[in-house]
């Protein structure tokens, strides 16, 4: 059992580290303005709903939207709990607040990772938006009288939802690393998709969600009896918390099974690539880069939680198309945020063998960028592609509103993690899938920006697509798209430029 004098200690230490991490900010004033814009945004989303007048709207469709919104409030609680457990499980029990190689002279006791994990967990764009989702319906379904009570309600359930995944996940990833637990883990996850995609094509899936205590939950909340509601869900908070700490014990004490493998294996060299377009030193660099990808534990599990959790949490809480426009934002940013916001870390100590290769800047640069364009497609299309399944072909104006704004928010998150790229480069060891491609305070600043914007864009294509002209979000996306590319084509010259070049290779690979 852990005792409290344990949790003092682990408690001082998770201070220190806090503070320590807090020192390496580069830009102190914008990390304090992208905490400010992200306080501001949840202010904004639990309190401006509350005074939306269904009745005075006369769109059809965003009346529908609206009232689908207001009845799932249970279902998206039960949303927010896997997305919880689905982070956990991708970062191998949560983000460590110092790398594995800095706490080797620097011992860190397990509880102590455990309470930085959960300081951790807001230094997540998905988390983020899942957290305004739940204020911006909670205000909906609450009377002003009542608006208080319903999003502490609210909060509370965010604080018990993210402790009890954090819990899960140290399980699981303990189970991870034992003789045969990736396959375990594997095959148990592999069943729970198929079991709640029987149980959508079955019709039961909805009946289920609302027999969870969620429900209690959401109808209780806009109501006078929120304290309670509030009181246990504070509760389970602690005990989670408490309980979470012996599964980080016994997960953090057991050897990284998929790290150490994916470091010791021996690969066998392949033929050179065959370019089915573009030069030959693309095709070789593509392959690198792919390579490098998917060969990150971290990475390869954040890809396909960021593809396939957003979407299952569209089949669960019913999304209609007007919400799911902002899926396509947040998996896209979520992808950048895995090592796009620092692509060049992909390589580490390599970068400098990278620079003597025969090939020119400019592929570089291309290849990376596309690269890191692929992993944005690929995780959001798997989205829009669950959503295609729960809500089946939207009308014209809907379609090519969700077209253009995922198209635009590819192009707009693309420029501006490479330009981030470029600009201030880090050198960081993504051996690990509890690592960051940034340091934490660096991390809060971009997930903010571009939770901003991508929730922006996704605003401003839905208001689009409530309008009867097919041709508007098309001419809307035209624009977005020009800036865009403007601003990758500076972040290139810039790459290009062998002083700014030289700054980066050697930033990178001072691992």
């Amino acid at each position: 059992m852990t005792s409290s004098t344990d949790w003092l200690e682990a408690a001082r230490d998770t201070r220190h580290l806090v503070a320590f991490r807090a020192g390496t900010v580069r830009r102190p004033a914008a990390a304090v303005t992208g905490a400010a814009v992200v306080v501001l945004l949840t202010i904004g989303f639990a309190v401006g709903p509350a005074f939306f007048d269904l009745g005075a709207v006369r769109n059809e469709t965003v009346q529908i939207a609206v009232t689908s919104l207001q009845g799932n409030l249970g279902a998206a609680f039960v949303g927010f709990l896997l997305l919880s457990i689905s982070s956990a499980m991708s970062s191998g029990g949560g983000r460590e607040l110092l790398s594995r190689s800095e706490a080797a002279i620097h011992p860190v006791s397990p509880v102590a990772e455990h309470l930085g994990a959960l300081l951790l967990a807001p230094v997540n764009l998905a988390w983020l938006v899942q957290m305004w989702a739940l204020l911006a319906v909670s205000a909906l379904v609450a009377v002003p009288a009542h608006l208080l009570g319903a999003q502490l309600v609210a909060l509370a359930w965010v604080v018990a939802a993210s402790a009890v995944g954090q819990a899960i996940g140290w399980t699981i990833e303990g189970v991870r690393r034992t003789a045969h637990g990736v396959v375990a883990v594997r095959v148990v996850s592999g069943l729970v998709v198929l079991a709640l995609a029987g149980l959508h094509l079955a019709g039961a899936l909805g009946p289920i969600v609302r027999a969870l205590p969620t429900t209690w939950l959401a109808e209780t909340a806009p109501t006078s009896r929120w304290p309670l509601a509030v009181v246990v869900l504070l509760a389970v908070a602690v005990v989670a918390v408490l309980v979470g700490a012996r599964p980080a014990t016994w997960a953090l004490g057991l050897p990284p099974r998929e790290e150490l493998r994916v470091q010791s294996g021996v690969h066998e060299a392949r033929h050179v690539p065959e370019p089915r377009w573009g030069s030959p030193e693309r095709a070789l660099l593509r392959r690198l880069d792919r390579g490098s990808v998917w060969r990150s534990v971290g990475m390869r599990r954040g890809l396909l939680v960021l593809g396939f959790g957003p979407g299952l949490i569209a089949l669960v809480a019913g999304l209609q198309w007007s919400s799911v426009m902002l899926l396509p934002g947040l998996t896209a940013s979520g992808a950048a945020l895995l090592f796009g916001v620092n692509a060049w870390c992909l390589d580490g100590k390599g970068m400098v063998w990278r620079e003597t290769l025969p090939v020119t800047a400019r592929d570089v640069f291309d290849v990376r960028a596309l690269v890191v364009a692929e992993c944005m497609a690929m995780v959001s299309g798997v989205t829009v592609l669950l959503a295609l399944l729960r809500n089946g072909l939207p009308p014209l104006v809907t379609g090519l509103s969700v077209a253009a704004c995922w198209l635009v928010v590819l192009v707009q998150v693309l420029a501006i993690v490479m330009t981030w790229s470029v600009r201030s480069p880090y050198s960081v060891d993504l051996a690990s899938p509890r690592a960051t491609p940034a340091p934490h305070g660096a991390m809060a600043g971009y997930a903010g920006r571009l939770s901003l914007v991508t929730t922006l864009t996704a605003m401003l294509f839905t208001v689009l697509a409530a309008l009867p002209w097919a041709w508007v979000p098309v001419a809307f996306a035209v624009p977005f798209l020009a800036w865009s590319t403007r601003r990758l084509l500076r972040a290139r010259r810039r790459w290009l430029d062998p002083a700014d070049r030289a700054r980066v290779v050697l930033t990178v690979a001072a691992v």
